[in-house]
């Protein structure tokens, strides 16, 4: 499958849906960017049932503000709605395969437990 751009109308279809999402959060100025693109898309053709998305930080600028993105490329990973994964800078593609071997590999009922034990931990108690 190849890469699909996002933009803010987009977003939450695509990353709320079931199933793996990888987002690369990129600019076309960004040498990085460009080193990790060939990459990205190659990986892309070998996994038809994940979805791999790219947004433009510059074109989708409040999409960047609201996810505080500071530096790129950063590549984020959902699973079922759920962010699993998000780092700064260009992976070599068997470090990307490997991230995705990961991510297929977790047990996605356990990762809810988690986060529900979670978020009941950060909300404050009710006396």
């Amino acid at each position: 499958m190849a890469t699909v751009e996002i933009n803010k109308d987009k977003f939450k279809d695509i990353v709320g849906k079931q199933g793996i999402v990888l987002l690369d959060w990129w600019a076309t100025w960004c040498g990085p960017c460009r080193f990790f693109a060939p990459i990205y898309e190659q990986v892309s053709n070998k996994h038809p049932d994940i979805t791999f998305g790219k947004i433009d930080t510059e074109a989708e600028q409040e999409l960047s503000g609201a996810f505080d993105i500071r530096s790129i490329p950063t590549l984020m990973v959902f699973r079922d709605g759920i962010l699993l994964f998000e780092q700064a800078g260009a992976l070599p593609a068997a470090a990307l395969e490997e991230l995705i071997s990961k991510v297929q590999a977790l047990d996605m009922e356990d990762v809810r437990r988690q986060v529900e034990a979670q978020r009941a931990q950060a909300e404050p108690s009710k006396a």
